[in-house]
């Protein structure tokens, strides 16, 4: 399986995905998308920054579910989700499910990945989304 964007996440199948993040170690400051530039907050150079991998878990803070796409060849509903990383970032994300009526502010996510098309040889890729964590229920 190919993923999508290979420099935004691990997919290692044994493991969850991670997203592959940066850090600045000047400052502290942790930023996904990744980029090889200054420190979105302090401004620090790039040979500040360094790799962070982050745990694929989090809060929903908001979500919104779109129906209407402006490119007719992408399916919807989906839903997009703003989510508040375990790690530090707030993020927004695509989540597995297609509508938002199951989904809560506060509800625990985690990363997944998920098959989604093909590349030009036949191969599947993969793409990162999100996922309502399962309750555990108390005994």
């Amino acid at each position: 399986m190919a993923s999508a964007r290979p420099q935004l996440y691990t997919t290692d199948a044994a493991q969850p995905p991670r997203l592959c993040a940066k850090r600045c170690r000047a400052c502290g400051y942790t930023f996904f998308p990744p980029h090889a530039y200054s420190c979105e907050s302090c401004g620090a150079a790039a040979g500040q920054i360094e790799p962070r991998l982050l745990a694929g878990s989090g809060v929903v803070q908001a979500s919104a579910t779109v129906h209407v796409h402006h490119d007719p060849n992408t399916p919807t509903p989906f839903t997009v989700a703003s989510i508040s990383l375990d790690d530090g970032p707030t993020i927004r994300a695509l989540m597995t499910c297609p509508t938002d009526a199951k989904l809560s502010l506060g509800d625990r996510v985690r990363a997944v990945l998920v098959s989604t098309d093909s590349d030009a040889d036949g191969n599947a890729r993969t793409e990162l989304r999100f996922e309502k964590t399962p309750k555990v229920e108390a005994t």
